[in-house]
């Protein structure tokens, strides 16, 4: 696709949607088969956006292995590689995942799930910044976390001394950046589907309606 880049991979985290495990928050509003399947409907749209954006290098890592059938079904259907994630918390996970594919690629990009607003422009803008000599690159998102993270070189001390799963993750990562004299760029502000009332904002959007049905 014209705006690809074949120096830039991008990483999709995903869990298995396993009912009752995944988009716990959700439960309350959908119960626990309804919040695996927005789950489901999320990843394939990420995955999507992610395939259009860099075709050629596309991983999947998944938690707690690659053993669903809806990971493997979905990763074949995209092109993607299935991978593990390996680490105690999300900032072991991704420190490890970063240094696995900065050894093959360029840029790497790492995506979550969770965000309806993504786009493959917006993955290419960000593959763009990394490409123009930002060190790294963030899509900051409305709770306090970010939805998107890049890098044009490991930067393992991004991820440690992170307040994960809190309101002060970007805050506390800008401290990190600012400390390591890293160069960055922040791309459009998104949101993400944690809570209920992120589930009303998707449908008062009509982004529901455009997400993929399941595999």
């Amino acid at each position: 696709m014209s705006g690809s880049n074949p120096d830039t991979a991008i990483l999709v985290f995903a869990r298995a949607p396993v009912a009752g495990a995944t988009k716990t928050r959700l439960i309350p509003l959908l119960g626990a088969e309804g919040a695996a399947a927005l789950h489901r409907r999320l990843l394939l749209h990420t995955l999507a956006a992610a395939a259009t954006a860099a075709p050629g290098k596309l991983d999947l890592w998944c938690s707690p292995d690659d053993g669903h059938p809806f990971l493997q079904a979905a990763a074949s259907r995209h092109g993607a590689r299935l991978q593990v994630q390996q680490g105690a918390d999300l900032g072991a996970r991704m420190a490890h995942a970063f240094a696995q594919a900065l050894r093959q690629s360029r840029q790497v990009i790492i995506i979550g799930t969770d965000c309806p607003a993504l786009t493959a422009a917006q993955l290419q803008a960000a593959a763009g910044a990394l490409r123009g000599g930002q060190d790294a690159v963030f899509a900051p998102a409305e709770d306090g976390g970010y939805a998107l993270i890049g890098l044009a070189r490991e930067a393992p001390q991004l991820f440690a001394g992170i307040p994960w799963g809190g309101p002060g993750v970007m805050a506390a990562t800008r401290g990190q950046l600012r400390g390591s004299g890293l160069r960055w760029q922040e791309l459009a502000t998104l949101w993400d589907v944690d809570r209920p009332d992120d589930y009303r904002r998707l449908l008062q959007s009509g982004l529901l309606d455009a997400l993929p049905d399941p595999v």
